[in-house]
This record gives structure tokens, C-alpha cells and sequence, in this order.
């Protein structure tokens, strides 16, 4: 195996057992969008024993809409489209799939982001 340089994290179990692929990517593009919906770190020691992870904490509460609201970016104020966070947090969520074949490609993640940006 490679050395392989990476922030613990953002990385996939099996990416530590050398299992590299394109979906170990989408992976770990889902901790950075996860980040971006909840302005909170992927790992944070900061944080009760249970938040520390931000995978472990946020994932099970995506799955509820009316629990999204509460792992937001509380620094959003409010400011933005509900639906559109509803849909990043879903393709979060698609792409933390714990299995790789059943996250999406990163050619279907652009696809969906960009009419996000567009309705600005």
C-alpha cells in the first residue's frame, strides 16, 4: 500500500485498509458538505462524547426533515433556503452511504448542486 496522507475524519473506514475508489472520494466530499450545512468540523473534541464525530452525530438526525432544522449552522440565522439545505443534507447523506456502490458518482453530485447555486 502507498503512503497515503489524509485527515482522519474526512476518510472512509476502508480507506485505511487501502480500499481506494472514486466513491471513497464522494466519501469524503459528504464530511466537507456535511461541514458546510452544520459549520461544525468533521472531528471535534470540543464537543460532548456523542458529537464529537460529525458523521456519527449528524447522519441518523438527516434522515428526519424536522430534525435537520437543528444541526444547521445556527451562524445562518435562518438566512436560506429550506429546501435547499434539505438538499444538500440529502446528497450528504447519499454520499456517506456506508456502501460504496450505493453513493452517488461525482458527475450526479455536480448535477444536483448546480441548480442549487442557480436559484441565487
Amino acid at each position: 500500500m502507498k503512503n497515503i496522507t489524509t485527515k482522519k475524519g474526512y476518510q472512509y473506514p476502508m480507506y485505511v485498509l487501502g480500499h481506494l475508489s472514486p466513491r471513497s472520494d464522494v466519501y469524503s466530499f459528504g464530511v466537507v458538505l456535511l461541514e458546510i450545512v452544520t459549520g461544525r468540523k468533521s472531528l471535534d473534541k470540543s464537543r460532548p462524547a456523542r458529537e464529537r464525530n460529525l458523521t456519527d452525530w449528524a447522519v441518523p438526525l438527516l434522515r428526519e426533515k424536522k430534525k435537520l432544522i437543528n444541526i444547521v449552522d445556527p451562524k445562518l440565522e435562518g438566512n436560506y433556503p429550506i429546501k435547499d439545505v434539505n438538499k444538500a443534507a440529502m446528497l450528504a447523506y447519499h454520499c456517506l452511504n456506508r456502501n460504496p456502490k450505493a453513493r452517488p458518482l461525482m458527475r450526479d453530485i455536480v448535477a444536483s448542486l448546480e441548480p442549487l447555486q442557480e436559484e441565487k
